[in-house]
C-alpha cells in the first residue's frame, strides 16, 4: 500500500483501492514467501527447526483453508471471512409467505412525493424538495423501523405508503411489498433461482419501477414481471434469457455480476437489457414487451448489456432510450429499437464493467462516468452529424464511479470517486474539491444537500455546492457492507442493504415541517 501511495502521484490517481489492494496482497504475498525461502533453502539455522517450520506453516493453511471462506468481498477487494460451516445470511431468514390478496383492494394512487424507480421520479438520483433540516443534532432523525432483509443491492421503488424491493431468500428470488409506516410486509411474489458470486455477492440488484398502480421488476438471473400493486397479483412474467434464447450459463459467465438494469416503463412498453450470446453468436442490447400483455415488441442494438438501465431522454426535439452497453453508449428508436446514434465506452461486463448511468446534458453532450481507472467523460456530437460524437473532455483521475452514480447540479457533477466525494465542473472536467471517505456507496441529491449513504451503512448529509466539501451531519443508519441506493419519499429515508433495512423520517427546515 505504501509502494502505491508514493506511486499514485506519478499516474495522477488514477488505479483505483481495488487494484493498489491486489497489488498490496501480490506484494505481500511475495515478501512473505521469500522470507520462507529463505529461512528453508538459504538460512543456517537447524534442519529440524526448518522441517518443524514448514510443516507447521502446511498445516496452519490447510487448517486455515478448511475452517474458512470468503463470505463477501468490500468494494474495494477487501474479503470478509467467515467459517465454512456458517449458513449464509439469507438462508437463515424464514422463507417468505405471500400475503393473501385483499378482496376488493384499492388501486395504488400516485402522489407528488413518490419514489417510483432507479434513482427517484426523474431517474437522475436528484430531488428538488423537500426543504430538510441540515442539523440533525439539534433534530435527529426519529426510525420509524428497522427489520432483517434477504440479500441483495435492490433500492426500493415507493408509492403512497407502499414500498417494493428485491431480495434473496435461499434459492428464491422475492419481490416484496411493505408498509412504508411500518415495514410490515404487504405481499411477496416469489421464482426458483439465485444469483451468486463471491466478488459481486448474493442476490437481485435492480430496483423495481412503479407506474399506474403497477410493479415492474427484473431480476437477476432473467426474470421480468409485471405485479398488480394492490393485491400482490402477477398480471404478467417473462424470463428474458429464455425468450431471447439465450443459454443462461453462458450469459452468467458473460454478464459475472447478475443482471442489474431497472425497467424503462413508457405509456405502452417496458423496455429492459437484453443480453447474450443468443444461439446464432449475436447480442441484443435492448428489448421492448408490450406493457399490457408482456408480448414482446422489439429488439435493439448489437452489443452484450452493461450494468446500466434503459433511459428516456430527450433528443433533437424527440425522445430516444438512452443505454449504456458492455462497450459503447447508445440511443434508440422507442418506437421500434432502431439504433439513431452510437459512441464507444470501453469495458467488459465480466471485468472492468460500467455500472454508472450516462446524464444527457444541455448542447448535445453526454455525461458518463465508470471505475477501473477509466474515469469520466463529457462526449458532444459532431456538428452536422447526427450519428458521430467526440469528446469534449475525458479525465481518468476523476469520478471513477465504480458502483455508484453522479448526480448533476449547478454545471457539476458530484459522486463517490473510487470511495471519496467528489464535485467535478462540466464544462472542462476539472475537480473542484474531494472529501471524505465513505466507500463504494450511493448519493441523492435533496435541494442543495446530498444524501450520502456510505458503504458502512451510515448516511452523511453533506452541502451540494462546488466551493468545498461540508459534512452537516450523520445518521447511523444501518449497519453492513450497503451498496444499495437510498429512496426518499416526503420526509421518509428508506435504507437498506443486504441484511437489513430501516425507514427514517428526517426533520424538514422549520417552514416545511409537518406535524
Amino acid at each position: 500500500m505504501v509502494c502505491m501511495g508514493l506511486l499514485e502521484p506519478l499516474v495522477g490517481g488514477i488505479v483505483d483501492a481495488a487494484v493498489r489492494n491486489i497489488i498490496t496482497l501480490i506484494l505481500g504475498f511475495s515478501a512473505a514467501m521469500s522470507v520462507l525461502f529463505w529461512f528453508l533453502f538459504e538460512s543456517g539455522h537447524t534442519a529440524r527447526l526448518k522441517r518443524v517450520v514448514g510443516l507447521g506453516l502446511m498445516a496452519l493453511v490447510g487448517l486455515l483453508c478448511a475452517a474458512l471462506r470468503v463470505e463477501r468481498v468490500s468494494g474495494d477487494l477487501v474479503p470478509q471471512l467467515t467459517f465454512r460451516w456458517s449458513a449464509a445470511r439469507d438462508r437463515l431468514l424464514p422463507q417468505a409467505v405471500p400475503a393473501a390478496i385483499p378482496v376488493g383492494a384499492a388501486a395504488w394512487t400516485e402522489t407528488p412525493e413518490d419514489f417510483p424507480r432507479f434513482l427517484g421520479p426523474a431517474g437522475s438520483g436528484s430531488l428538488n424538495g423537500p426543504a430538510l433540516d441540515p442539523d440533525w443534532n439539534a433534530r435527529p432523525p426519529k426510525r420509524l423501523w428497522r427489520r432483517p432483509i434477504g440479500a441483495g443491492w435492490s433500492g426500493f421503488a415507493i408509492c403512497g405508503d407502499h414500498a417494493v424491493t428485491l431480495e434473496q431468500r435461499g434459492d428464491e428470488e422475492i419481490i416484496s411489498c411493505q408498509a412504508v409506516p411500518t415495514g410490515d410486509v404487504e405481499w411477496t411474489v416469489s421464482v426458483p433461482g439465485r444469483h451468486e458470486s463471491v466478488l459481486g455477492g448474493v442476490g437481485p440488484r435492480s430496483t423495481p419501477t412503479i407506474v399506474g398502480g403497477v410493479v415492474y421488476a427484473t431480476g437477476a438471473t432473467g426474470w421480468l414481471h409485471a405485479i398488480d400493486g394492490a393485491t400482490g397479483r402477477v398480471l404478467w412474467k417473462k424470463n428474458v434469457l429464455d425468450d431471447l434464447g439465450i443459454d443462461a450459463a453462458v450469459h452468467a459467465a458473460a454478464v459475472a455480476w447478475g443482471r442489474a438494469g431497472s425497467p424503462l416503463v413508457t405509456e405502452s412498453l417496458v423496455i429492459v437489457p437484453g443480453g447474450g450470446p443468443r444461439k446464432d453468436g449475436s447480442f441484443v442490447s435492448l428489448v421492448a414487451y408490450d406493457r399490457a400483455t408482456g408480448k414482446r415488441r422489439w429488439t435493439g442494438g448489437d452489443q452484450q448489456i452493461s450494468y446500466d438501465s434503459p433511459e428516456m431522454v430527450p433528443w433533437d426535439g424527440r425522445e430516444v432510450v438512452l443505454t449504456v452497453n458492455e462497450s459503447n453508449v447508445t440511443g434508440h428508436d422507442p418506437a421500434d429499437g432502431r439504433e439513431l446514434w452510437r459512441f464507444d465506452w470501453s469495458g467488459h461486463s465480466n471485468s472492468d464493467a460500467t455500472c454508472s448511468q450516462a446524464h444527457m446534458l444541455d448542447g448535445g453532450r453526454v455525461f458518463i462516468s465508470k471505475g477501473y481507472g477509466v474515469g469520466a467523460a463529457v462526449f458532444v456530437r459532431e456538428p452536422g452529424d447526427s450519428a458521430s460524437f467526440k469528446p469534449v473532455w475525458q479525465q481518468p483521475g476523476v469520478l471513477k464511479t465504480k458502483f455508484t452514480n453522479v448526480v448533476i447540479h449547478g454545471g457539476h457533477a458530484y459522486g463517490l470517486s473510487d470511495g471519496i466525494l467528489e464535485c467535478v465542473s462540466l464544462a472542462d472536467g476539472r475537480r473542484r474539491w474531494k472529501g471524505g471517505r465513505y466507500g463504494q456507496g450511493q448519493v441523492l441529491r435533496v435541494g442543495g444537500l446530498l444524501l450520502v449513504q456510505a458503504e458502512s451503512g451510515e448516511v452523511v448529509l453533506v452541502e451540494c455546492v462546488p466551493e468545498k466539501h461540508v459534512v452537516r451531519s450523520r445518521l447511523a443508519a444501518i449497519e453492513g457492507q450497503t451498496w444499495n441506493t437510498l429512496s426518499l419519499s416526503g420526509d421518509r429515508l428508506l435504507v437498506r442493504n443486504a441484511e437489513e433495512a430501516a425507514c427514517y423520517k428526517l426533520p424538514l427546515a422549520t417552514a416545511n415541517a409537518t406535524p
